[in-house]
């Protein structure tokens, strides 16, 4: 087995080296939940913020890190979930079901992100973030998300490939994970 080195550690990230390789690591446990929801007019909630790690404003669905609140700690992506959707968006879910969990960059960070999907929103308040966010909430009809994510990749605002990944999971998710293979 390689020895694995800590090269820097910072408060949410450290990068580490195993052999040659070099890689981030998130510092909470949990991982990150990215939270596919849609509103009871089937509209798509999506959150548009400025991301200083790519100096661009970018369009993403409601997501979060797992347990990065000390009062949460030992959330599980569900519970994380739950507490983004509102405080992101303002709209409270009345069920969230896990879809699926993966990798973000396996070359680049062991980081796991869960696609979960929300159902029942109500709105409790307007969103936009925390303290330390400025998010804008757009409600889009289920229709043309796709679409509008692409004008706005015209307009030069950054769109992560997984919103696109989390469409495909808001048409299939249920059929794909509802009764595993055995």
């Amino acid at each position: 087995m390689t020895e694995t080195q800590t090269l820097c550690n910072g408060t949410w990230l450290r990068l580490k080296k195993r052999g040659r390789w070099e890689y981030a690591e998130r510092t909470n446990p949990g991982g990150g939940v990215m939270i596919v929801a849609v509103t009871p007019e089937d509209r798509i909630l999506f959150v548009e913020q400025y991301r200083p790690a790519i100096e661009c404003m970018t369009i993403e669905m409601p997501a979060g890190l797992v347990g990065d609140v000390a009062s949460s700690a030992d959330e599980s992506a569900v519970e994380a979930a739950h507490r983004e959707l509102v405080e992101e968006t303002g709209y409270r879910a009345g069920r969230i079901e896990f879809l699926m969990a993966g990798p973000t960059s396996a070359g680049m960070s062991n980081e796991i992100l869960a696609f979960v999907r929300a159902y029942d929103l109500e709105r409790a308040h307007a969103g936009g973030g925390d303290e330390t966010e400025d998010i804008l909430v757009h409600e889009i009809p289920r229709s043309e998300a796709a679409a509008w994510l692409v004008e706005k990749i015209r307009a030069g605002y950054s769109i992560d490939p997984k919103m696109f990944a989390g469409l495909y999971l808001l048409d299939h998710g249920e059929a794909l994970f509802a009764n595993p293979r055995a």
